[in-house]
C-alpha cells in the first residue's frame, strides 16, 4: 500500500490542475483506510482508426494509477463517438457510421493495452447504458443543465457569435460523457485539458443524480515533434505507435532538445528520481543532450516494441547517422515498364510507389524542399527524372530509404 504522499506525488506527475484537489486528498485517505480502491474513469472516442504518442499521455496517468492499486475503468465511447466530441471546433463535425466506430474501437483495444495491465483494466462502452435511454430520460438529463451554462464553453459560443451551425444533438455530448460519470459512479476522471467543461459536466451531473462529484485530473497537451503545435497527424509532427521502431526512434532523435523532460515525464514510466537526475546533469551539463535523447528514444521504443527492438533501432540510428552508412534492410521500389517514359522515370512516382510519399503533391512538396537525394545527391526540381537503375538508392528525409528493383 502506498502512502497518501506517495500516491499524490505519482498523481500529480505531469498534472496542469486537479478539479478539487481536497476532494481527491479525501478521496485517497478514505481509500487507505477503508482499503476500497478508487475507480478511475477515462473515456476515448474511436473517431479515428489509431492512435499516437499525444494520446498516451492520459493512458499513462491511468497507468499510473493502476501501480497504486485502483480501479481502472477504461471508456470507448462507441455511442459519443457517432456525434463527436464538439470540443475546439468551428463547425459540425461529420458523425460516424456504426460500423466505422466498431472498427476503430477493436484498434484502439489492441493498442491500448501496449500501456495498460490488460487484467487491470475493465474496458466498457458507453452504449450499454446511453443506447437503453428512453426518450423521457433524455429530457430529464437535458433538463439539468441550461443553454446559458451549455454557450459558456468557447467553441459553441464563438459560433453562435458568428452564425456558425450549431446543431442540438452536439449539446448533448458533454451531457452524455457526463452521464457516463454517473452510471460508472467515477471517483476520478483523467482528460487532456481541452476536455475540462465535459469532465466538470461529470462533476455537476453526479451532484444532480446524488452522487458524491469525482474529481477531475487534467493533462497537458503533448506538443509534436516541432515543439510547437499540438501533436497530429494532419501536421505530420507526431510519432505512431504503430510505427516501426527505427522510425518512432528516429523521430524521437529529431525533437529539439528542451522538449525532451516533458517528453519523459508525460510518455514514459521513468521514475521522478530517475528524471530528477537527468534534469540535474542536463542543467550542469554532465549529461549530454544528445546521450539523454538516445535514453528517452530507447525508453519509447521499449514501451511499444520491446528491449531488444529498441537496442536494434539505436544501433542502426548509430550506423546511419555517425558512420553514414545506409541501413541493413531498406525497401525495394519494382520499376515497372508503364513506369518507364523515353528511357527515364519521374522522381515524383518512385517516391509514390515506393511508400516515401502518399501522394504526387507530397512528393513534389519534398523535392522542392530539398529533401530527397538520389544516390546522396539531393534533388530539388519537382519535375525530375531519374535513370532506372536498379540499385539506385532515394533517400527522403534522415530516415527513409529505398532502392530501385528492375521489374519481372
Amino acid at each position: 500500500m502506498f502512502s497518501l504522499d506517495e500516491q499524490i506525488e505519482i498523481i500529480k506527475r505531469g498534472t496542469v490542475e486537479i478539479v478539487p484537489e481536497e476532494e481527491l486528498v479525501q478521496k485517497l485517505e478514505r481509500s487507505i483506510e477503508t482499503g476500497r480502491p478508487l475507480n478511475v474513469k477515462l473515456g476515448l472516442d474511436p473517431t479515428a482508426p489509431d492512435i499516437h504518442l499525444g494520446h498516451t499521455v492520459v493512458l499513462q496517468k491511468l497507468r499510473q494509477f493502476q501501480s497504486l492499486g485502483h480501479n481502472v475503468i477504461l471508456i470507448l465511447g462507441d455511442f459519443t463517438a457517432r456525434i463527436g466530441d464538439p470540443t475546439g471546433k468551428l463547425e459540425t463535425r461529420k458523425q460516424l457510421t456504426e460500423e466505422q466506430v466498431k472498427a476503430n474501437a477493436r484498434t484502439y483495444e489492441r493498442q491500448i493495452f501496449k500501456i495498460l495491465d490488460r487484467k487491470r483494466t475493465r474496458v466498457v462502452f458507453n452504449s450499454q447504458w446511453l443506447a437503453p435511454l428512453r426518450f423521457a430520460d433524455v429530457i430529464e438529463l437535458a433538463a439539468k443543465y441550461t443553454v446559458a451554462r451549455m454557450l459558456e464553453r468557447d467553441d459553441f459560443a464563438r459560433r453562435f457569435k458568428e452564425c456558425l451551425p450549431v446543431g442540438i444533438h452536439e449539446f448533448f455530448y458533454p451531457l452524455m460523457q457526463g452521464y457516463d460519470s454517473v452510471a460508472l459512479n467515477a471517483d476520478v476522471e483523467i482528460g487532456g485539458t481541452d476536455q475540462k467543461f465535459n469532465l466538470l459536466m461529470g462533476r455537476t451531473l453526479q451532484r444532480e443524480y446524488g452522487q458524491e462529484p469525482q474529481a477531475a485530473i487534467m493533462m497537458p497537451i503533448l506538443e509534436g515533434l516541432d515543439g510547437v503545435q499540438k501533436m497530429s497527424k494532419s501536421l505530420g509532427n507526431y510519432i505512431g505507435i504503430d510505427e516501426s521502431p527505427g522510425e518512432m526512434y528516429g523521430k524521437t532523435m529529431s525533437l529539439p532538445d528542451e522538449m525532451m523532460l516533458r517528453y519523459f515525464e508525460l510518455v514514459t514510466a521513468v521514475s521522478m528520481e530517475e528524471l530528477r537526475s537527468i534534469a540535474e546533469g542536463l542543467e550542469k551539463e554532465s549529461l549530454h543532450p544528445r546521450d539523454a535523447k538516445m535514453r528517452l528514444a530507447r525508453e519509447i521504443v521499449a514501451q511499444y516494441h520491446g528491449v531488444q527492438a529498441a537496442i536494434q533501432a539505436e544501433e542502426e540510428f548509430k550506423k546511419i547517422f555517425r558512420q553514414h552508412d545506409l541501413p541493413d534492410e531498406i525497401d525495394e521500389v519494382y520499376l515497372t515498364p508503364e513506369m518507364i517514359e523515353d528511357g527515364r522515370v519521374w522522381l515524383q512516382r518512385v517516391l509514390v510507389n515506393g511508400g516515401l510519399a502518399g501522394s504526387a503533391s507530397e512528393a513534389r512538396r519534398l523535392i522542392s524542399q530539398g529533401a530527397v537525394k538520389i544516390n546522396g545527391q539531393k534533388i530539388s526540381d519537382p519535375g525530375a527524372k531519374i535513370d532506372p537503375v536498379s540499385g539506385t538508392v532515394v533517400q527522403v528525409g534522415k530516415r527513409r530509404f529505398a532502392r530501385l528493383v528492375s521489374g519481372t
